[in-house]
């Protein structure tokens, strides 16, 4: 009998951990706006730089219950793309596009890309992500996003596009 207890209170402690695992895992969405410019040419790689970010990292993981010191691993999990301007284009002037990450002494890293637009794009474009672990980089103040795009068709006007990302926080809640 005592070992069935055993058992019994070995499942219950490993239950309860995986639910306060779950307590521990958040999102953070960020929104961003940059500009293509009409004079941008056809087939030339050129790179568009959004303003720096601020992360508001420290207040994030405080709503959440932990500590930039807690933080396990920060994924991006999803970064779309959103025409504002002009109304009702698409993206199908993409032929390729990257999307690189850099913070404060740190490295610039590829986090997002889709390599070849299709001709159908619409006006929201949904990218590859990496799976890189990008704690050092949200953890910073602010960061900065790099769009390295090559484009098949001369752009009559400006594009307004919004950068849409949602990264996936794995924590430990204050050391547990």
């Amino acid at each position: 009998m005592k070992k069935y207890l055993m058992i019994f209170a070995v499942i219950a402690r490993f239950s309860a951990c995986d639910k306060l695992d779950e307590l521990t895992k958040f999102e953070m969405d960020y929104k961003q706006r940059v500009v293509i410019p009409s004079t941008t040419g056809i087939d030339l790689p050129f790179d568009i730089y959004s303003p720096e970010k601020e992360t508001n990292a420290t207040s994030e993981f405080a709503v959440n219950d932990t500590r930039k010191d807690l933080i396990e691993e920060i994924i991006l999990r999803h970064l779309s793309l959103n025409i504002i301007s002009p109304e009702g284009e698409d993206f199908s002037f993409l032929e390729s596009i990257t999307v690189y990450m850099s913070a404060e002494d740190l490295p610039e890293i590829r986090i997002a890309w889709n390599e070849e637009v299709s001709e159908t794009a619409g006006g929201l474009l949904e990218l590859e992500t990496s799976v890189e672990d990008l704690k050092e980089y949200i953890k910073k103040d602010s960061y900065s996003l790099r769009l390295k795009t090559v484009m098949d068709e001369f752009l009559s006007s400006d594009y307004e596009i919004e950068i849409v990302s949602v990264f996936f926080v794995d924590a430990k809640i204050l050391g547990l």
